[in-house]
C-alpha cells in the first residue's frame, strides 16, 4: 500500500497577505503525513512591477511574460514569496525547501506557442516531470514548496501557472504515493451561484462539468483549475478537492471525481 501524500495548492491573494499566510501555514503544518505545498504570488509581482515601472499586461486572465516581467516573476515567485514561506515553515520546525521546476530538473516546460493569436511570452507549457527526485526528497522527510516557475532545458526560465504546477507535482507523485490534490482559494468551494459563499457545489463529475459551464454556471478562471483537476484524476491522483484556504483539512469543499 502506498504512503498518502497531500499536495495543497494555495492562491496569490491568500500567501500574499501576513495573517492569512501564517494561519495557513499552520493548517499546513496540521496537516499529517507527507506533505507538499504549491504557492502562487501575482499580485505581489504586479505590485513590485508597477513599483518598478513595468506595465503588467493580462489577457483572460493570464499574465503575458516579456523579458522585464520574466525578471519581476522569477524574483517574486522563486525568491520573496517563496522564501518567506520556507522561512515560516522552518520556524514551525518543518524542513522545507524551496523549489522552482529548473531546481533538480523537476518540471521542464516548452515556450508556449502563439495561441489564438496572442504571444505569451516566457510561459512555459510542462512537458516533463521528475516525480523520482521529488519522492526521494519526501521520503527523507523534507517538504517541497513549489513556485509557479519552470525552465525550458535551454537555460531559460518560464513563468507557468500555479494550478499546472500544482497538478503537474500531484501527478509526478502518483506512481510513488496515494496523492490527494487540494486546491486552495478564497470561497468555500465550487460555487453554484457566485453570489452565495454557501452554494457549494459538493460533488462535481466531467459530466456535470461540461453542463455547469455551457449553463455558464462555472466560467472564468475556475474552468482551467476544473480541467487541472480532471487531468490529475486521469494521471493516477486519487482525490482532489477545491474548497476554502482554512479548510485544508479536506473536509469541506467540493470533490472532484471521475
Amino acid at each position: 500500500m502506498k504512503e498518502k501524500i497531500t499536495v495543497i495548492k494555495v492562491g496569490g491573494k491568500i500567501v500574499e497577505e501576513p495573517e492569512s499566510l501564517q494561519q495557513l501555514l499552520t493548517d499546513f503544518c496540521a496537516i499529517p503525513g507527507q506533505k507538499v505545498l504549491v504557492h502562487g504570488g501575482g499580485r505581489s509581482a504586479t505590485k513590485i512591477a508597477s513599483e518598478l515601472g513595468i506595465e503588467s499586461q493580462m489577457v483572460n486572465g493570464r499574465r503575458i511574460t516579456d523579458a522585464a516581467m520574466l525578471k519581476v516573476v522569477t524574483m517574486v515567485y522563486g525568491g520573496l514569496v517563496n522564501k518567506n514561506i520556507v522561512a515560516s515553515l522552518q520556524a514551525r520546525g518543518v524542513n522545507a525547501l524551496g523549489l522552482t521546476g529548473a531546481d533538480l530538473n523537476v518540471l521542464r516546460s516548452d515556450k508556449r506557442p502563439l495561441k489564438d493569436g496572442i504571444d505569451y511570452g516566457f510561459v512555459g507549457d510542462v512537458k516533463e516531470s521528475n516525480g523520482e527526485i521529488l519522492a526521494k526528497l519526501i521520503k527523507e522527510n523534507i517538504v517541497p514548496v513549489m513556485a509557479p516557475l519552470t525552465h525550458d532545458g535551454k537555460g531559460n526560465m518560464l513563468n507557468t501557472n500555479a494550478d499546472t504546477i500544482a497538478q503537474e507535482t500531484a501527478t509526478a507523485l502518483a506512481p510513488y504515493f496515494d496523492v490527494t490534490l487540494i486546491y486552495c482559494f478564497e470561497k468555500k468551494g465550487v460555487l453554484r451561484d457566485a453570489d452565495d459563499d454557501d452554494s457549494v457545489i459538493p460533488h462535481i463529475n466531467r459530466q456535470e462539468f461540461k453542463q455547469y459551464v455551457d449553463e455558464g454556471v462555472i466560467q472564468g478562471g475556475m474552468i482551467p483549475k476544473l480541467e487541472n483537476s480532471f487531468q490529475a484524476l486521469d494521471a493516477g491522483v486519487q482525490k482532489v478537492i477545491i474548497t476554502l484556504a482554512t479548510a485544508i483539512d479536506g473536509t469541506q469543499g467540493t470533490i472532484i471525481e471521475k
